[in-house]
C-alpha cells in the first residue's frame, strides 16, 4: 500500500483526474473483477497513453481473461516506455500465466531474463518477483538460478511461506529429504494449504525422509556404540600401562601403593561399565542383523530381482542368531563344585596349616578344601553378592592331588598366603558381572555354532569376536594386577625364595603330571589294563619337560594372560628376601591322615573317566580283526 501511494502520489501531479480510476481499477483487479478494471484501466490509458503503471495492469488484466497476445503488447508497451522492476516482472508473469514450460519454453526463457533484470532494479527484489523467479527457474530445470533464489528468499523473508515452500522443493531435489519435510511443515504452519503439503510429501518425500530418519538414527547409534567399545578398548589399554608403570617402582613393603588402590578402583568400575555395556549392546546387535538383511532385500528390490534362496538363509540364520541371542541371557547352567570336599578328619594338619596362614595373612580362614585328580590351586568364593560384599561367603580352596607330590610345607604356605592375598584383598568377592557376562558370551557363541551361524558372513558373531577380544583385555589387565598384589603379600611374610619356589613347583608339577597322566592313559587304552598309580610315576625323563619348564617361567607378559610372566612376578617381589615367619620343614603329603587312600581314590576317579575309552578301542579292534 505504501508503494500504492507513491504511485498515486506521482499521478496527482500530471492527472489528478486519473487518480480515483486508478485506485478503483485496482481494488477491481484486487477483488478479480477484471472486466470492471479493463473498463477503467482502458479510460485511463486513452486520456493517457504513454502512463506505464496503467499499460501495464491493463496488459496483466486481459492476460487474466484469456487475452494473452493483446495483454502482452501492453505489458511490451510499458516496459519499452519504462524497464521498470514492475513493468519487467508484469511482463514476466504474463509471459508463463497458464503456459506449460516444454511447450513454450522460449517465453519462459524470456521471463527469466526479464526476472533476472528486474533483480538488479530498485524494488525488485520484491517477494512476489523472487517467488515467481524461483517457479520459472524451477520449471526450466535451471539449478543455478533456483538455489541463487532460494538464498535471497531465505536471507530477505525467512519467516515467509513461499521461502520455505521453495527450499523444500530444493531440499527435495538435492534428496535431502529430512530437510525437504521439514521445510514444507514449516510452510504448512506459515499458511500453505494442507492438500499441498500432502501432496508433496505423498510424491516420495515422506517415505524417504522415514527412511533417512531411520538411517540417521541407525548411524547415530552405531556410531555411539562403536565409540563406547573404542573408548572402553581404549581404558583397558591404558590401565594396562599403567598397571605395570606403577608396578615397576612400587614399594615391595607396602601391601597395597596409593596408586594401586586408584587403579584397581578403576579398574573395577570400567570392568563394571564393560559388562553392563555388553547386555546395552545386544539390543544393538540384534538390530544390526535385522537391518542387514532389510537393507540386502532392499537393494535387491531396487535392482528388480530378489535371490529368494538367498534371502531365505538370510532371513533363517537371522532367527537362528536372535534364539541364540535369547537363550544365552535366559538359559542358566547351574554351577557346580569342582571334586569332593575334603573333611578336616582326613587332613587336620593341612586345616592347621591353612588357618595359620590365615592369621599371618590377617583375614578369614576357609571354610572347605576340595581335592581334585588334577594340578588346580586356587581359591573361590560361594554365596549371594550380599554375603560377598558383607564378607560373610563360603570361602573355599581347590587342592589338585596331582600338585602336592614333593611340595614342601613352607612353599606351599607361600602359595596359599598368595591365595589367602586375593581373599584380603576382596579380589573374589567381585566379578559377578564379569563372570556372568563371560559366561553369557560363551553361551551365545555355543547357541550360534550349534545353530551353524558362527560364519563370517554373521554380524553377531563378529560382535561376539570384537567384544571378547576387549573384555578379555580389561578382565585380564585386571587380574594381572590382582595377582601382583597377591604376590607381594605372600612374599612379605615368607620370603621371595619361598614364593619362587612355590610358584615353579606348582608350573612343574603341571607339566610333569600332564605328561606322565596323558603317557599312562595311552599305554593304558592301549594295553586293555586299569591306570597304575599316576601320582607315585616317576616324573618324565629328558629334555622336554624341562624345556617347557625353562619357557614357562622365563616368557614374557602378554596383554591376554591373566598372570604376569613367572619371570616378571619374581622380579616384582625380589627386594623380600626376609621372611616375616619362619621357615616350616616338611612336605605337604605329611598333612594328610591317609595319603595313599587320597591318591588311591582319585586315581579310581580318573580310571572311571578314561574305562569307556578304552572299551571303545577294544570293540574297534574287535571289528578290525573279524574284518580281518
Amino acid at each position: 500500500m505504501a508503494r500504492e501511494a507513491q504511485i498515486e502520489k506521482e499521478l496527482e501531479q500530471n492527472h489528478p483526474d486519473l487518480v480515483e480510476p486508478l485506485r478503483t481499477a485496482r481494488i477491481a483487479y484486487d477483488k478479480e473483477d477484471f472486466a470492471e478494471a479493463i473498463r477503467l484501466l482502458r479510460e485511463i490509458t486513452a486520456k493517457s497513453p504513454d502512463y506505464d503503471v496503467a499499460l501495464r495492469r491493463l496488459g496483466a488484466s486481459l492476460v487474466r481473461v484469456g487475452k494473452r497476445p493483446e495483454g502482452l503488447a501492453f505489458c511490451e508497451r510499458a516496459v519499452t516506455l519504462n524497464r521498470s522492476a514492475e513493468n519487467l516482472s508484469t511482463l514476466a508473469y504474463c509471459l508463463v500465466a497458464d503456459q506449460s514450460a516444454n511447450e513454450h519454453r522460449a517465453d519462459y526463457e524470456r521471463a527469466l531474463q526479464l526476472l533476472q533484470e528486474c533483480r538488479g532494479k530498485p524494488l525488485g527484489n520484491d517477494l512476489s518477483d523472487l517467488a515467481l523467479t524461483a517457479q520459472v527457474a524451477l520449471a526450466l530445470n535451471n539449478q543455478g538460478e533456483f538455489s541463487a533464489v532460494n538464498a535471497s528468499l531465505a536471507r530477505d523473508y525467512p519467516q515467509e511461506m513461499v521461502t520455505h515452500y521453495f527450499r523444500a522443493i530444493e531440499a527435495a531435489l538435492g534428496e535431502h529429504w529430512l530437510r525437504a519435510e521439514k521445510e514444507i511443515r514449516r510452510a504448512e504452519k506459515l499458511g500453505l494449504s494442507q492438500e499441498a503439503v500432502q501432496k508433496f510429501l505423498s510424491s516420495g518425500v515422506h517415505s524417504r525422509a522415514l527412511w533417512s530418519r531411520a538411517a540417521l538414527a541407525t548411524a547415530v547409534t552405531l556410531g555411539l556404540w562403536s565409540g563406547g567399545l573404542a573408548l572402553l578398548f581404549g581404558l583397558g589399554f591404558v590401565l594396562s600401562k599403567l598397571t605395570l608403570r606403577q608396578a615397576q617402582p612400587a614399594d615391595a613393603v607396602a601391601a597395597v601403593t596409593s596408586s594401586e588402590k586408584l587403579i584397581r578402583k578403576l579398574y573395577r568400575v570400567v570392568l563394571n561399565v564393560a559388562g553392563v555395556y555388553y547386555y546395552i549392546s545386544l539390543p544393538v546387535v540384534l538390530v544390526l542383523v535385522i537391518g542387514i538383511v532389510a537393507v540386502i532385500l532392499y537393494v535387491f528390490l531396487m535392482i528388480g530381482r530378489i535371490p529368494i534362496k538367498l534371502m531365505l538363509v538370510l532371513g533363517i540364520g537371522a532367527i537362528f542368531t536372535i534364539i541364540a541371542m535369547i537363550k544365552s541371557l535366559f538359559i542358566r547352567v547351574k554351577p557346580s563344585d569342582p571334586g569332593r570336599a575334603l573333611p578336616r578328619a582326613e587332613a587336620e594338619g593341612l586345616w592347621q596349616l591353612a588357618e595359620e596362614v590365615a592369621e599371618s595373612v590377617g583375614t578369614r580362614p576357609i571354610d572347605e578344601i576340595r581335592i581334585t585328580p588334577g594340578t588346580e590351586l586356587a581359591v573361590y568364593e560361594r554365596g549371594t553378592w550380599r554375603q560377598k560384599l558383607r564378607n560373610e561367603a563360603h570361602r573355599i580352596l581347590i587342592l589338585g592331588t596331582g600338585v602336592l607330590s614333593g611340595f614342601k610345607q613352607n612353599e606351599f604356605r607361600c602359595v596359599l598366603a598368595h591365595e589367602y592375598g586375593h581373599f584380603s584383598h576382596r579380589d573374589t568377592a567381585g566379578g559377578d558381572i564379569a563372570m556372568r557376562v563371560q559366561n553369557d558370551m560363551l553361551k551365545f557363541y555355543s547357541a550360534m555354532r550349534e545353530a551353524g551361524q558362527a560364519t563370517f558372513m554373521n554380524a553377531a558373531f563378529h560382535f561376539l569376536r570384537i567384544y571378547n577380544f576387549i573384555f578379555r583385555r580389561i578382565s585380564h589387565g585386571a587380574t594381572r594386577l590382582q595377582e601382583i598384589l597377591a604376590d607381594r603379600v605372600a612374599a612379605q611374610i615368607y620370603g621371595a625364595p619361598a614364593f619362587e619356589g612355590g610358584l615353579t613347583h606348582v608350573i612343574r608339577r603341571s607339566l610333569e603330571f600332564e605328561a606322565t597322566a596323558n603317557e599312562e592313559i595311552k599305554q593304558s587304552i592301549e594295553a586293555h589294563r586299569p591306570l597304575q598309580n599316576l601320582y607315585e610315576l616317576p616324573a618324565p625323563q629328558g629334555s622336554k619337560v624341562a624345556t617347557e619348564l625353562e619357557k614357562a617361567l622365563n616368557r614374557e607378559t602378554s596383554e591376554d594372560d591373566t598372570h604376569p610372566s613367572p619371570r616378571d612376578r619374581f622380579r616384582l617381589v625380589t627386594r623380600l628376601q626376609e621372611p616375616s615367619c619362619p621357615p616350616r620343614p616338611g612336605e605337604v603329603w605329611e598333612l594328610f591322615n591317609n595319603p595313599e587312600a587320597i591318591r588311591g581314590e582319585m586315581v579310581a576317579l580318573i580310571e572311571k573317566r578314561v574305562a569307556p575309552h578304552r572299551e571303545r578301542r577294544g570293540g574297534a579292534n574287535a571289528a578290525d580283526a573279524d574284518a580281518t
